[in-house]
C-alpha cells in the first residue's frame, strides 16, 4: 500500500522533474545547435577612421545586424567581431553617420565614417573652396576672426587688414553705405562672391552691393579669401580672387542668443539680436535682426539700414535639409562722386553731390539645400535659390532731378557631388540660372510718365570638375570649368532700335601640385586661366538706356571683348608650434583686361575699356606668432610690380606705354598685436601702410592717391557672458585718401575719416 501510494506520489512529484529535465534537454540541444554556427563562425577585423581627417575613431559601436553580437573600437580605431558569411555589420557613433556594410567573406574590413551634421552643411562650400592643401593663395577667417574687429562696418572694410593684397573704401567716408573691395588692385566686379556656394554677383553688374545687407558679417561662420584665379565656383569667374562666404552652422549650436549694441562717431548706431534654438530633436533654427545708421563722415552721406538673416535645418542620419534666407533694406544720401582735391584740403567732409540725391533699395535672398550622404566617401548636395532686388535713386541734373528705378528676379539651381575613389577625391558641380532686370526712369515730380522702360535678360549654365590625387608626399590637383552666359536686351518700345543678344562660352582650366615635406612644411604651385564677359554697363558705355541717340556710339555688344587672365601661383607654408608663415609669388598676365579708366558714367558707375596687354606680379606674406604667453603677433604684406603695356586715353587720344594701372599700390603692409592683460581684459593694436597709387592709367605723377600710414586700437573687457569693446580708428588722425579719380586736369578724392571711436556691448544669454 505504502509503496503503491508512494509510486503515485513519486509519479506526481516526478512529472515536474521530468518536465524540468525535458526543458534542460531542449536548452542543451538549442545550445548545441547554436554552438554549431559559432564553431563555424569566423572573425572580421579592421580599423574605423574619419572620412574627412582619416584619423582613427575610438568608441564606435560595431554590431552584427539581426543579432545581439557587438563590440567597440579601441583607442586606435580597431575592432574584431565574429560574423558569419553574408552578415551585415553596423557601425555607429555619436557625431558620425551610421553605416551598414556587408561582411561578405572578408576577414579584414576597414571602414570610414562620415562626420554628421556640421561637415554635411558645408559639402558645397568644401567643393568650391578645396581644402587647406589646395595649391592656391588663400586666407580663411572664422567667425571669431571677423567678430574681433567688427563694430558693424561693411564686409569690404572689415576684411581690409585681415589678408594680403586687400584694399577698400566707402563712399560716405564712414563705415556704412556703399563700400568696395579690391584684391591685387582689381575691383570687386571681377571677384567671385558666393554664400554657401550660391553666387551673389549680380549677373548684370557682376558685383554685390554690401550696403543692402547691413551687418552681414555677423551671420558668417567663415570667409575664405582666394587671391588669383583660385578654384572653380558658380557665378562669374574669378578674375582677381574670390570671397567664399559660409553661413553660421546650425549643427552643434547652443540654445540661447546674443544682443549687441553699438554707438560711435558720426552719429553711428547699431543694434543686433540673434537667437539660436539649439538642437530640438532633428531640427535647429537661428535668426538675427540688425539695424544700423550713420550720418556719414562726408556731408549728407547718411545711411540707414535694417537686415534679417535666418537659417533652419532638419538633420537626419544621412540627410540634411537647410533653408537660408536673408533680406535687407537701406536708405542713403548719395556720395558716389569723389571731391576735388582743393575742396578736400579746405574741408575733407566735402560731398559734391546734392542733398537731393538719395536712394532706397531692398534685396532678398533664399536658398534651400538638400544634402545626402551616399556612403562614407561620397555625398550629393542640391540647392535651389532665388534672389530679388528693387529700388530707386535720384540724380540731380541742374535744374532737373531724374529718378532711376530697377527691379530684378534671379532664379537658379546648383548641385555638387563629392566622392573618394581609389585615393582620388573628386568634386563635380553644375549650375543653371535665369535672370531678368527691368530699368526705367522718371523726371521728378512726374512719377506717372516713364522716360523709358527696358529689360535685360541673362541666362547662365556652368559645369566644373575637380580632382585631388595624392602620390606619397605629392598631391596633384586638376580643375576645369565650362561656362556659358547669354545676355539679351529688350529695348524700350519707343526707342526705335532692335533687340540684341550675345552669347559667351568659356573653358577655364587649372592645375597644380602640393608637396608636403613634413608635418610643418609644404610647397605648392599652380597655373590657371579664367575668362569672363563684360558687364552690362561695359557694353552700354555707361548708359542706362539705348535708343537712336546713342546706339551708334555704343556699337554692338561685342565691341567690348571678354577678358582673360593666366595666373601662376607658387608658395610655401610653415606651421610650427608657435609660428605660422605663408608666403607666395604670383604672376598674372592679362589679355583684353576690362580695366577702369578713372572716370564715372553720368549715373555714377565706373567706366571701363579693354586694354590689350597688362600684368600684375608680386610677393605676398601672411604670418602669425604665438611664442609669448597671452600675446598674438600677426602681419601680412604685399609688394607688387604692375604694368599696362599700352594705354590710349580716349579724351586726349594720347598713348601711354609701360604705365601702372590705377588704384594699385605697389606695397601694402599690416601688423597687429593682441595681448590678454588678464583673462578678462584684452588689447589690440593694428598698424597699416598703403603706398601711393595712380588715379589714371597714364602714369601722370600729378594724379595720385598719396601713401598713408595709420593705426587702430581696441580694448575689450569681458565679464561672464558680457563684453565691452572700445575701438579707436585712425588713432594718429592721419589724412587718408583710399581711392579717387581724375578728369586729366584735377584730382578727386574719397576720404577716410580722422580719429573715430566706436563702443560695442555684447551680451550672450
Amino acid at each position: 500500500m505504502t509503496s503503491t501510494i508512494a509510486r503515485p506520489c513519486g509519479a506526481a512529484h516526478g512529472a515536474p522533474n521530468a518536465r524540468i529535465i525535458t526543458r534542460i534537454a531542449w536548452i542543451a540541444a538549442a545550445l548545441v545547435m547554436g554552438a554549431a554556427p559559432v564553431r563555424a563562425q569566423r572573425f572580421v577585423a579592421g580599423v574605423v577612421t574619419d572620412a574627412v581627417t582619416h584619423a582613427p575613431i575610438p568608441g564606435v559601436t560595431v554590431r552584427v545586424e539581426a543579432t545581439t553580437a557587438g563590440t567597440l573600437t579601441d583607442s586606435a580605431g580597431g575592432y574584431r567581431i565574429g560574423a558569419s558569411p553574408g552578415a551585415h555589420l553596423r557601425f555607429s557613433r555619436v557625431g558620425y553617420i551610421a553605416l551598414v556594410v556587408s561582411a561578405d567573406d572578408r576577414a579584414s574590413l576597414n571602414v570610414r565614417l562620415a562626420p554628421a551634421s556640421r561637415p554635411l552643411e558645408a559639402v558645397t562650400v568644401s567643393a568650391l573652396r578645396g581644402d587647406a592643401a589646395a595649391p592656391i593663395s588663400q586666407t580663411t577667417l572664422d567667425g571669431r576672426d571677423l567678430q574681433s574687429r567688427s563694430f558693424g562696418q561693411d564686409v569690404p572694410l572689415l576684411l581690409t587688414t585681415l589678408a594680403p593684397s586687400v584694399t577698400s573704401y566707402a563712399e560716405s567716408g564712414a563705415w556704412g553705405g556703399y563700400s568696395y573691395i579690391r584684391i591685387r588692385g582689381i575691383d570687386q566686379t571681377r571677384l567671385n562672391l558666393t554664400l554657401d556656394g550660391v553666387p551673389l554677383n549680380d549677373p548684370e553688374d557682376e558685383q554685390l552691393y554690401f550696403q543692402n545687407f547691413p551687418d552681414f558679417s555677423s551671420s558668417l561662420q567663415s570667409v575664405q579669401i582666394q587671391r588669383g584665379v583660385g578654384t572653380s565656383a558658380f557665378g562669374t569667374a574669378a578674375f582677381a580672387g574670390a570671397l567664399n562666404f559660409e553661413s553660421r552652422s546650425l549643427a552643434g549650436s547652443r540654445q540661447g542668443g546674443e544682443l549687441e549694441l553699438g554707438r560711435g562717431s558720426f552719429d553711428s548706431y547699431r543694434g543686433s539680436l540673434a537667437l539660436e534654438s539649439g538642437t530640438l530633436g532633428r531640427f535647429a533654427f537661428s535668426g538675427r535682426f540688425s539695424t544700423e545708421q550713420t550720418a556719414g563722415y562726408r556731408y549728407h552721406s547718411d545711411n540707414r539700414g535694417n537686415s534679417g538673416f535666418m537659417t533652419a535645418g532638419w538633420f537626419g542620419e544621412r540627410d540634411i535639409v537647410k533653408l537660408t534666407a536673408f533680406a535687407g533694406v537701406a536708405k542713403n544720401h548719395l556720395a558716389y562722386a569723389a571731391a576735388d582735391a582743393a575742396d578736400v584740403r579746405a574741408d575733407p567732409r566735402t560731398n559734391p553731390l546734392s542733398p537731393r540725391e538719395r536712394d532706397h533699395f531692398g534685396q532678398q535672398f533664399a536658398s534651400l539645400q538638400y544634402t545626402h550622404v551616399l556612403s562614407a566617401t561620397s555625398a550629393l548636395s542640391a540647392t535651389a535659390f532665388v534672389q530679388h532686388a528693387s529700388g530707386e535713386y535720384d540724380l540731380f541734373f541742374d535744374p532737373d532731378v531724374q529718378n532711376f528705378d530697377l527691379r530684378y528676379g534671379w532664379y537658379g539651381a546648383l548641385a555638387t557631388y563629392r566622392a573618394e575613389v581609389g585615393g582620388v577625391t573628386l568634386d563635380v558641380g553644375g549650375n543653371a540660372s535665369t535672370y531678368q532686370r527691368e530699368h526705367w526712369s522718371y523726371l521728378r515730380p512726374d512719377l506717372a510718365t516713364r522716360l523709358y522702360d527696358n529689360t535685360g535678360h541673362k541666362d547662365e549654365l556652368s559645369l566644373f570638375s575637380k580632382a585631388r590625387y595624392p602620390i606619397g608626399a605629392l598631391t596633384l590637383f586638376g580643375d576645369v570649368q565650362w561656362r556659358r552666359a547669354a545676355f539679351r536686351y529688350a529695348p524700350d518700345a519707343t526707342s526705335a532700335i532692335l533687340a540684341q543678344r550675345i552669347v559667351w562660352t568659356f573653358v577655364n582650366p587649372k592645375a597644380g601640385a602640393t608637396l608636403t615635406l613634413d608635418p610643418r612644411w609644404s610647397l605648392y604651385a599652380s597655373y590657371g586661366q579664367n575668362r569672363r564677359e563684360p558687364t552690362r554697363s561695359d557694353m552700354f558705355a555707361g548708359f542706362d538706356n539705348l535708343d537712336t541717340s546713342n546706339v551708334a556710339f555704343v556699337g554692338g555688344f561685342d565691341r567690348v571683348r571678354p577678358e582673360r587672365v593666366r595666373d601662376l601661383e607658387a608658395g610655401a607654408t610653415f606651421r610650427g608650434e608657435s609660428i605660422d608663415v605663408h608666403g607666395n609669388l604670383y604672376a598674372m598676365e592679362f589679355r583684353d583686361e576690362i580695366a577702369p579708366i578713372g572716370q564715372l558714367s553720368y549715373i555714377g558707375l565706373p567706366l571701363r575699356k579693354n586694354i590689350p596687354r597688362s600684368y600684375r606680379r608680386g610677393v605676398e606674406l601672411d604670418a602669425a606668432y604665438r611664442g609669448i604667453p597671452r600675446l598674438l603677433l600677426s602681419a601680412n604684406s604685399t609688394i607688387s610690380w604692375n604694368r599696362i603695356a599700352e594705354y590710349t586715353d580716349d579724351a586726349s587720344a594720347r598713348t601711354y606705354r609701360d604705365v601702372e594701372p590705377l588704384l594699385t599700390p605697389r606695397a601694402l603692409a599690416t601688423a597687429s598685436a593682441r595681448y590678454d592683460v588678464t583673462p578678462s581684459v584684452g588689447v589690440e593694436l593694428v598698424a597699416r601702410h598703403v603706398a601711393r597709387s595712380f588715379l589714371a592709367n597714364t602714369g601722370d605723377e600729378r594724379f595720385v592717391a598719396p601713401a598713408s600710414t595709420s593705426a587702430d586700437g581696441s580694448i575689450t573687457w569681458r565679464l561672464a557672458r558680457t563684453s565691452l569693446t572700445v575701438q579707436v580708428i585712425n588713432i594718429t588722425d592721419a589724412r587718408i585718401y583710399p581711392a579717387g579719380s581724375t578728369d586729366g586736369t584735377s584730382s578727386f578724392y574719397y576720404v577716410q575719416p580722422p580719429r573715430a571711436v566706436f563702443v560695442t556691448v555684447r551680451a550672450r544669454f
